[in-house]
């Protein structure tokens, strides 16, 4: 790991930003390695700073001098709280204000961090419960992929449902990926064992033998007859949902429906979701 960025401003280089003065009260911290996956979605990872601490599933505004400008958005944190590396999953939005530059970076260019994580999909939002579901659609994905590779949500709950939908099967590789990584780690697929189940679906593609809405399936009952388990439960059943506002709404008046109900980091509940990333 290294060192916290000065406090003072300082000059960097990357090669999509040309040179420019980094503000004060930021990390500046180094790319290690970038994936695309499609030509939508991308990860990256990168140094940790000495004294950066989250709580698994936070996120933390992270972002790119752009002309003499400092540009950031809010990006979960997609390693786990123990990692010495930092990691993100992104979108690719051609215009965007950060991702048309964002997704150009290399190995050794520079990437801010504000010092603050925040956000509600943690395990200290939610009461004691006996399974945990983990509700996502796209790069939504990634606050669950720092949660399921944290030991503490496996000696917190029994049961843990990853639920990821995109609209077509290559958009789904980084969920598999992180499953794969887990089953092979040399010692969280000892704790994790059986407990995480891995359930992905798709919008576009007839061929693939998961297809639908998340919504539609809890609604309709096919995710519960697919993954053997009782339908939504209160007194047992613990949600997080991230992804879009309308699938954020759909799938929190379901679980409303089935009787749980919201919590905060002020006051823990039976479901939580990630509001950050919408509007």
């Amino acid at each position: 790991m290294n060192a916290p960025a000065k406090t003072d401003e300082f000059a960097v280089q990357n090669p999509a930003q040309g040179t420019a003065k980094i503000p004060d009260g930021v990390y500046a911290e180094t790319v290690l390695a970038v994936e695309h996956y499609t030509d939508r979605l991308f990860r990256f990872r990168m140094t940790r700073p000495a004294g950066f601490r989250f709580r698994s599933g936070e996120f933390a505004m992270i972002g790119l001098m752009v002309g003499d400008k400092p540009v950031y958005r809010a990006y979960s944190v997609a390693s786990p709280a123990w990692d010495e590396e930092l990691e993100f999953f992104s979108i690719k939005v051609p215009d965007g204000p950060l991702t048309s530059h964002l997704q150009k970076i290399k190995p050794g260019d520079t990437v801010l961090m504000r010092k603050k994580p925040t956000g509600t999909l943690v395990l200290d939002a939610l009461t004691p419960g006996k399974r945990l579901y983990m509700f996502s659609t796209g790069t939504g994905i990634a606050p669950f992929a720092s949660l399921i590779r944290d030991p503490e949500t496996y000696e917190k709950f029994d049961e843990v449902i990853l639920t990821h939908t995109c609209r077509e099967v290559a958009e789904l590789k980084y969920g598999f990926d992180l499953v794969e990584e887990i089953k092979n780690h040399e010692f969280l697929a000892e704790i994790v064992g059986d407990k995480l189940k891995h359930y992905p679906t798709v919008t576009r593609d007839a061929s693939y033998p998961y297809r639908g809405r998340i919504t539609d399936l809890i609604e309709n009952g096919k995710l519960f007859s697919d993954l053997g388990v009782p339908p939504l439960d209160p007194a047992v059943d613990r949600g997080m949902i991230c992804g879009s506002a309308a699938m954020l709404k759909d799938t929190k008046d379901l679980l409303e429906k089935a009787g749980l109900v919201e919590g905060s980091n002020n006051k823990p509940g039976e479901f939580v979701i990630e509001r950050a990333f919408v509007g």
